[in-house]
């Protein structure tokens, strides 16, 4: 079936870079090379990341103090921009002007 497919059409049908029948990619030694680049850097990143820059003694609770500091900055921004408080009777003292107890 696909020697007569071949020999009576002249290309593959429909879009040729997609689908079951579709034509494969020639890969060239510029991807071949970049392939090799990725895998070595891919290698160097294991190495590296296997090799830790701290021990576990150095490194728990290391930036505890720094942490802290920058919640307590967080809080303060919250807090300044925080309008200040208002009671009910600021609202609606308006309402009481002629109404008093003893009347």
């Amino acid at each position: 079936m696909f020697l007569t497919l071949t020999l009576l059409r002249k290309g593959i049908p429909g879009k040729q870079w997609i689908g079951k029948y579709r034509r494969p990619r020639q890969i060239t030694w510029q991807m071949k090379r970049n392939t090799l680049k990725r895998l070595e850097q891919e290698a160097a990143n294991e190495y590296w990341i296997s090799r830790p820059y701290l021990t576990s003694e150095q490194e728990y609770r290391h930036a505890a103090e720094r942490r802290a500091q920058n919640w307590l900055k967080i809080k303060e921004t919250k807090f300044v921009s925080f309008p200040e408080h208002k009671h009910i009777t600021d609202h609606l003292s308006h309402l009481r002007i002629t109404k008093t107890w003893s009347s």
